[in-house]
């Protein structure tokens, strides 16, 4: 008898060693375990250099820019080398099933280094003082759990999202069903236009809809748009974002939003109508159904799970809201939400404690609605 065995079709024999796997190579270990700890101590060290040494690049921001992509990118491909022989000096069998990790290895160290420990040592922070030297328990949620104008700003923070993603999801499901009816330019302008906002800046839509809210006294000339209308009507102008009667400075500021996030909607929702088999809608119509059958009964089951998506993703956006009421209003006249509130206790209070509370509450609120998100993610695959 042979040491071997025959492989079907002619192959060549496969021996012992291979059925067991090649062994591991300890030079090429060390040898990718030193160049790793070299590369990444020098590109560290390069980029520290910029930072703090730049009279050795002349003072020039040309050179280190170009300097920082060299080490950047070469730094990374020598990485992944030296990363790519430490998996290839371990055991076949060990290093088949850890390459895909070990690349996703420097991803995972960042994602736990920018989101996970800053998410723990917030909790942690949480049940510190003011200044984060002693522990002081359960004293800051008692703290925000009692004081008012944390509850007021919960209170808007509910009424942002009862109102902002409905309308929102409505107004983008809108524009898309009414631009497919348009001719193709028809609908590329018509779509450009709604679209165009989302290119704005949180601060710089603020700023826009402050000049269109901007009130001055009756006996002057209204340089805010909306004033302006309202007195060439015979009205008198108001002072629109100061007035909290049946929340309707909140009500002006969720318009600002809304006008933002209406285009992202609406360019979800127009690609899952257009994906809308035709033989579905031409099969309706044969049958004698109109328009707006057709699409409450066949379109609009299609597209609801991306109706689903987006009204998530912008309750999710709703619930951290921040830029527009700090441009705005400051929290002011009864418009405060959960984040300006936490950026006011931390950077003008100086209430490190309470303000980790509040981000905490925070997060258990936007943890639920991230897990309802993931599961119908995972339903929508599923029936695919």
């Amino acid at each position: 008898m042979t040491a071997t065995t025959t492989r079907s079709s002619g192959s060549p024999a496969i021996t012992p060693r291979e059925r067991a796997g090649s062994p591991a190579r300890p030079a090429l270990l060390i040898l990718g375990a030193v160049g790793l700890v070299v590369s990444v101590w020098l590109v560290c060290n390069a980029f520290l250099a910029f930072a703090y040494y730049p009279q050795w690049f002349l003072h020039s921001k040309l050179i280190i820019g170009v300097l920082g992509l060299v080490f950047g990118i070469g730094g990374a491909v020598v990485f992944f080398r030296f990363l790519n022989m430490i998996i290839e000096g371990l055991p076949s069998r060990l290093s088949e099933g850890l390459v895909p990790y070990a690349f996703l290895l420097p991803a995972l160290t960042l994602l736990g280094l920018m989101l996970i420990y800053p998410t723990v040592q917030t909790i942690v922070y949480s049940f510190a003082n003011a200044d984060s030297t002693a522990w002081v328990g359960l004293e800051n949620y008692g703290a925000i759990f009692g004081s008012g104008e944390f509850w007021q700003a919960m209170l808007n923070n509910f009424l942002w999202i009862l109102i902002v993603p409905l309308i929102t999801v409505a107004f983008g499901l809108a524009v898309a069903v009414l631009a497919d009816k348009l001719s193709a330019t028809g609908e590329r302008v018509s779509k450009s236009m709604v679209f165009l906002p989302m290119s704005i800046s949180f601060v710089g839509a603020s700023t826009i809809w402050g000049l269109i809210y901007a009130f001055r006294p009756p006996d002057t000339e209204q340089t805010g748009l909306l004033n302006a209308v309202v007195v060439a009507l015979g009205g008198e102008p108001q002072a629109w974002l100061q007035i909290d009667t049946a929340r309707l400075n909140s009500l002006l500021l969720m318009v600002i939003l809304v006008w933002l996030q209406t285009g992202f909607a609406m360019v979800l929702i127009s690609s899952a109508i257009k994906g809308v088999p035709e033989d579905t809608i031409e099969a309706g119509r044969m049958d004698g159904a109109g328009e707006a059958r057709i699409f409450w009964q066949i379109v609009f089951p299609q597209v609801r799970p991306t109706l689903l998506a987006v009204f998530i993703t912008v309750l999710i956006l709703v619930l951290k809201v921040f830029d527009i009421i700090y441009v705005m209003t400051n929290g002011r006249d009864n418009t405060d939400v959960i984040a300006n509130l936490y950026f006011r206790k931390l950077f003008v209070e100086r209430q490190a404690g309470e303000s980790s509370a509040i981000v905490v509450v925070l997060l258990v609120l936007i943890i639920p609605i991230l897990v309802y998100q993931v599961r119908s993610f995972k339903a929508q695959e599923a029936n695919r």
